[in-house]
């Protein structure tokens, strides 16, 4: 008869250190196979050189290699995640299968149908918080009702707070013996799966005690490297949520802490209100008559509007998958105010493009720019793109970078007036909402 094995899959948490389940499987009774599954339901979605695919499948080799030192390995597989469970099923002796909690819709449903799966084969399936501190249920109002405006939201969170129950690392050293022996693991490569390694890379990130102390400082100025390009890291788990908001919390400047708030802010609404993923959290938002001209949204993809902070934003995501923080707020609104383009169109052309694509606070920010979202800026606050120059590009160093041909007569004409896209926004907006 066949070795029991407990199974531990990876998914946001590609990495060894401070992984709760991960840490909980070897802890049990079985040895433990660790496996990863390119999902072949998300993977048909993109482009062959998507940055994301390659950055993971770097982190899963580096796994690989890591657990290669253990004498054991990760067993790398491509396609839907029930069938692969059946596959796996037959050819080994499953006691349990191990693994983090995700909150997004697609995976709530994806993991249902496979602890189905498992409780009809007399399988455990278990799952850990490990990507939040707080998660679902644990921060809510008094009345058990979940939060939808940020800052009672946070003071509740820092109030619930505990450093040394809620930072506690977990380590595995000490058990990494429980693994499965270094036997002949399935493995894959970029090409088996259709993709090529991507040009675009994931930048490394930062949380020096400089960058936290400077943040509230320099992060809203975008020609100045004062992000901390944690955002993917967080996403695949390649760092410790705990980690991070150690780090965060060491600081006397409260900002980059409250920044990681959000992000949990975000993915407690999502978990609450699965259906602001498609429709407006402000319901009579959803009345709202978008124009949704297409020519005008190429332009706008392009980074053709005219507009030069808004162009550099968008030729930056274009080029790097990423965009500085405050140049979202404002290519974002601009979408929706000046060109009267639905937020969900927005909103799907950054999840096809961004590196840190979290679905959570991506939906949450853009939901919050067109005003229909959860603590959201009001219809009538609409950005003017010329002015916010003035405000965090004053020497036009982010625009330069981004837009070459500016102040040339190649740059293109404005594809609207200002002062004309705003009256419209606003008596368009007036319209559905009163």
């Amino acid at each position: 008869m066949s070795e029991k094995l407990n199974i531990f899959w990876f998914r946001r948490d590609l990495r060894l250190e401070d992984n709760v389940g991960f840490c909980k499987a070897l802890h049990g009774k079985h040895r433990v196979m660790p496996i990863f599954i390119f999902d072949k339901k998300i993977l048909d979605e993109l482009p062959e050189d998507d940055g994301r695919v390659s950055f993971i499948f770097e982190n899963v080799q580096k796994i690989r290699q890591q657990l290669q030192e253990h004498d054991s390995s990760i067993a790398v597989y491509h396609g839907e995640p029930l069938e692969i469970f059946k596959k796996v099923v037959k050819e080994h002796e499953i006691e349990n299968v191990i693994t983090n909690h995700d909150y997004e819709p697609y995976a709530r449903e994806r993991d249902k149908e496979i602890g189905e799966f498992l409780s009809k084969n007399n399988i455990g399936f278990h799952t850990f918080k490990d990507q939040v501190i707080f998660e679902k249920d644990e921060i809510v109002k008094d009345d058990g009702d979940p939060y939808v405006v940020y800052t009672p939201y946070m003071k509740k969170w820092k109030s619930n707070f505990n450093a040394e129950k809620q930072l506690k690392s977990f380590d595995p050293s000490k058990v990494m013996s429980n693994l499965i022996e270094h036997s002949r693991l399935p493995n894959l490569s970029l090409s088996d799966m259709g993709f090529r390694k991507s040009s675009i890379k994931v930048p490394d990130y930062t949380v020096s005690s400089q960058l936290i102390d400077n943040y509230k400082k320099t992060r809203n100025f975008p020609a100045k490297d004062g992000t901390s390009h944690l955002g993917p890291h967080l996403r695949f788990g390649t760092v410790s949520i705990r980690r991070m908001m150690a780090r965060a919390i060491e600081s006397k400047d409260e900002v980059f802490w409250q920044e990681l708030i959000w992000r949990e802010f975000f993915m407690q609404i999502l978990f609450h209100y699965p259906e602001t993923v498609h429709n407006a959290f402000r319901k009579k938002y959803d009345r709202i008559s978008w124009r949704n001209n297409e020519s005008e949204f190429e332009k706008w993809k392009e980074g053709k509007t005219g507009y030069p902070l808004v162009d550099a934003g968008m030729r930056q995501l274009n080029a790097t998958g990423y965009m500085h923080n405050r140049v979202r707020m404002l290519v974002a609104s601009f979408l929706c105010k000046h060109l009267l383009i639905d937020w969900r169109w927005g909103e799907a052309y950054f999840a096809e493009k961004l590196l840190d694509y979290e679905q959570a606070s991506n939906v949450g920010n853009w939901q919050w720019a067109s005003g229909s979202g959860v603590d959201a800026a009001p219809y009538f606050r609409i950005f003017n793109p010329t002015t916010q120059i003035e405000k965090f590009d004053k020497e036009k160093k982010y625009i330069k970078t981004w837009v070459e041909e500016y102040g040339t007569n190649s740059y293109p004409e404005k594809i609207v007036d200002h002062k004309e896209a705003r009256e419209r926004a606003l008596s368009t907006y007036k319209e559905a909402v009163s």
